[in-house]
């Protein structure tokens, strides 16, 4: 088997009826790029993802379906970290289970990361035109200018789920629930270049959001100000100069 090039990784909770249509989508817009495969957890769905995602894996072989199962429901950032850690490729590109980022997008996000230079962590998608109700739009909005105002991490939406990244890169980074709204700031802060796309953004068809705008606030407020002492006491020398001397190499 061909060594993947890139893994697409996707939440998902209760998105049985989204699985052909986004992972058929993530196949067509994958295939020219090369080998790849797709990550997927089921983050203790209670409709049928599980089956829908294993009917999809017997009928496109090509997807190197992996399927991870969380027995409850643990939250987007730890589906998208289980999902990372069980890739083997060395790029990742995510995107939301609830069909809503086009996967005709992935494209112009992994470019970036898979001819670009090394220096570059994470590409993230940036939603114009956003299909959601006015007070999700206005909610989002003011939490992304306090964000962007606090951290300077020079982003207009970080709560896009399409983004792309070096996989080792990811992993270094410091885990918390909700880390997947801050991956700008947090890779900026370990010394990585990030880039930004504009990307599409379509309705939600099926199922149900899984978030308010009050909740979202409550658990941002708290987050944002960890990730702010985080970027204060960010490392002071980047991996990459670090010089290593061993004694087996004299």
């Amino acid at each position: 088997m061909t060594a993947a090039r890139f893994a697409i990784v996707i939440p998902m909770l209760n998105e049985a009826d989204t699985v052909p249509h986004l992972l058929g989508g993530c196949v067509a817009a994958a295939e020219p790029l090369g080998p790849f495969e797709i990550c997927v957890t089921n983050d203790g769905s209670t409709d049928a993802t599980g089956e829908a995602l294993l009917a999809f894996r017997a009928a496109h072989p090509q997807a190197q379906l992996t399927i991870l199962t969380h027995r409850t429901p643990a939250g987007q950032s730890a589906a998208v970290h289980s999902a990372v850690r069980a890739a083997r490729a060395p790029i990742i590109a995510t995107l939301d289970g609830d069909g809503q980022n086009p996967p005709e997008e992935l494209p112009k996000l992994l470019a970036e990361l898979l001819d670009g230079p090394d220096t570059l962590g994470l590409v993230a998608g940036q939603r114009v035109k956003r299909d959601d109700p006015p007070a999700k739009r206005l909610a989002s909005k003011a939490a992304n200018a306090l964000r962007k105002a606090l951290l300077k991490d020079g982003t207009r939406d970080t709560g896009c789920g399409l983004k792309a990244f070096r996989r080792d890169a990811f992993l270094a980074l410091p885990y918390f629930n909700h880390m997947h709204r801050f991956l700008p700031a947090l890779f900026q802060r370990d010394g990585w270049g990030i880039a930004h796309v504009d990307v599409a953004h379509k309705p939600r068809t099926a199922g149900a959001s899984k978030y308010t705008n009050l909740g979202r606030a409550i658990v941002g407020a708290s987050d944002l100000i960890g990730v702010a002492w985080l970027i204060r006491r960010r490392r002071k020398v980047a991996p990459s100069e670090v010089q290593i001397d061993r004694a087996e190499d004299v």
